[in-house]
């Protein structure tokens, strides 16, 4: 029986840019939960090479064929947006055992602020197990070809942005 609850997670990162790594994991979770908040970090401190708005364009662009996907910007807490959105399920992937620790005391300090969170880490497809957007930002920066690691705008876009 049916709760009546609807499931709600939250992907958070700085998607800069969005790789078909990142939608790996949102296609996946948009199977698995009822809807999936795209939300992308305004994050200042890590001076991302995309502004916010373009990021946010890129990640609804990347899952316009996701009906049950939403895209965010945001620069609070992430326990805070989580409240806002009314998600307790927080989405995220593990690239490497490296990413492991650092995924691992994120998810206890979230759930220190908010017991009622859960973490649920996603591995990608070995395909895009190597795709990282530093990478990508290098590759593309060096204008390396790009194409196999994001949709097509989304090299369009760093492409104008690396040329400019």
């Amino acid at each position: 029986m049916s709760s009546g609850k609807v499931n709600i997670a939250v992907y958070p990162g700085t998607f800069d840019p969005i790789t078909y790594g990142h939608f790996d994991l949102i296609e996946r979770g948009a199977r698995m939960f009822d809807k999936v908040v795209i939300a992308v970090a305004a994050s200042p401190g890590k001076s991302p090479h995309l502004d916010l708005k373009t990021r946010m364009t890129l990640a609804k662009t990347v899952c316009a064929s996701l009906p049950n996907v939403e895209v965010i910007g945001f620069s609070t807490l992430l326990t805070t947006m989580m409240h806002e959105q009314g998600a307790t399920i927080i989405l995220r992937g593990l690239r490497a055992v490296s990413d492991f620790e650092y995924e691992l005391q994120l998810a206890n300090m979230n759930r220190a602020q908010n017991p009622e969170l859960e973490s649920v880490f996603l591995t990608p497809a070995v395909e895009n197990s190597y795709i990282s957007s530093t990478i990508v930002r290098e590759i593309a920066k060096l204008g390396g070809d790009i194409s196999r690691l994001v949709h097509p705008q989304v090299a369009e876009a760093l492409r104008n942005h690396y040329t400019n």
